[in-house]
Parts: C-alpha cells; sequence; structure tokens
C-alpha cells in the first residue's frame, strides 16, 4: 500500500502577518530558476524555500536577504502594496490615435508603463486611415466585443467578428476598419504601452 503525505494547512493565526511567498515564486518563475538553484545560491534547504514561498515559514532576516539577493529583489519590494488603479465607466481618457468614425478611450491610467488599454466604438465605415502604421510597442491585441471588425497589415486581412482576438507585433505596420452594417466595439491591448 502506497503512503500519500498530506498537506496540513496552518491556521490562519499562525501564518506570517505579511504573505511574501507568492511574490518570491514569481520572481524566481520570471528568472527561470528552480527551487533548488535558489535554495543552494542562498545557503538554504530547498524545503526551506518550497516553506518559503508557500508562507510556511517566517524567515529571518539573514535567510530573507539571502533569498532576495539570488533573486535580484529589493527585500522592502516583498512588502510594498500593490499598486492599483480603477477607473470606473466613462471615466477614461478620450485619445484619437487619427482613425474616422471611432471612439476611443483610454482605460488604463497613464502611470500604467507595461500595458496600455484601450476601448474603441467604431461606426460602420469607421477606420485607422487608408495608410498603415505602427506602434512603438511589442505586442498588439484586437479583441472584438461586438460587431466586425477588418485588421489590415502587409501581408493581407484578417476578419473577426465577437469574441474573437488577434495578436500581432505593434510595430507591424497595419491598420483596421469596420466593414459591417453595425457598430463594432474592440478592446486593444498594448504591451509595453506606446
Amino acid at each position: 500500500m502506497t503512503s500519500r503525505r498530506t498537506r496540513v494547512a496552518q491556521p490562519v493565526q499562525d501564518r506570517p502577518a505579511v504573505l511574501i511567498g507568492a511574490r518570491l515564486r514569481a520572481s524566481r518563475k520570471q528568472r527561470s530558476l528552480t527551487l533548488d538553484q535558489v535554495a543552494q545560491a542562498a545557503g538554504l534547504t530547498k524545503g526551506f524555500v518550497s516553506r518559503l514561498e508557500r508562507d510556511d515559514v517566517s524567515p529571518s532576516v539573514a535567510s530573507l536577504v539571502a533569498v532576495c539577493e539570488v533573486l535580484g529583489l529589493r527585500v522592502g519590494d516583498l512588502f510594498d502594496p500593490p499598486v492599483t488603479a480603477v477607473l470606473r465607466a466613462g471615466e477614461g481618457r478620450l485619445i484619437n490615435f487619427g482613425g474616422q468614425g471611432a471612439v476611443e478611450r483610454l482605460v488604463t491610467p497613464g502611470t500604467q508603463s507595461s500595458l496600455e488599454v484601450i476601448h474603441s466604438v467604431i461606426e460602420p465605415g469607421g477606420s485607422g486611415g487608408e495608410e498603415l502604421y505602427a506602434l512603438a510597442c511589442d505586442a498588439e491585441c484586437a479583441y472584438v466585443l461586438s460587431g466586425t471588425l477588418e485588421v489590415v497589415l502587409e501581408t493581407g486581412s484578417e476578419s473577426l467578428s465577437a469574441g474573437d482576438a488577434m495578436t500581432f507585433p505593434g510595430n507591424a505596420p497595419h491598420t483596421w476598419r469596420n466593414p459591417g452594417t453595425e457598430t463594432c466595439e474592440v478592446l486593444w491591448i498594448l504591451a509595453p504601452a506606446p
């Protein structure tokens, strides 16, 4: 008979007051490091680092500093609250990238540099113009909420309907248009923010 190890969750009152494990794990994975690699470089055991990432232990200052050095983090970064921003419906800043027949609203704050989201409402016949243009971002994604959108690239065009998404390099020359007879609603996601 095979025995199974079951994990017993710590009662809430026994857990550390500040949860840092998820941030440590995310940082480790972002750097493509294994638990073994972090443990060896920090002079700790793999089990301890694993428990640290699950918030099952309260580390000493020395242990925490050692792990943070391996991960390239400042210890203080682990305790900073996440920066959040909420924009309510209709609060986004109106913008215009030169399109015609479209109302475009920036729905991410201007302080956000890693991502930009634009909500576009495009009237029938509305477009980004006849000339192809490029944006200073690595990736662009168009997600169609309603209606039909045609995305035109140098290599051809793609017709998208509600629920469809298309991702392409933002610096690839492109434009778009609403070829349908109904209003088209699109979310544009740009990363990083141009």
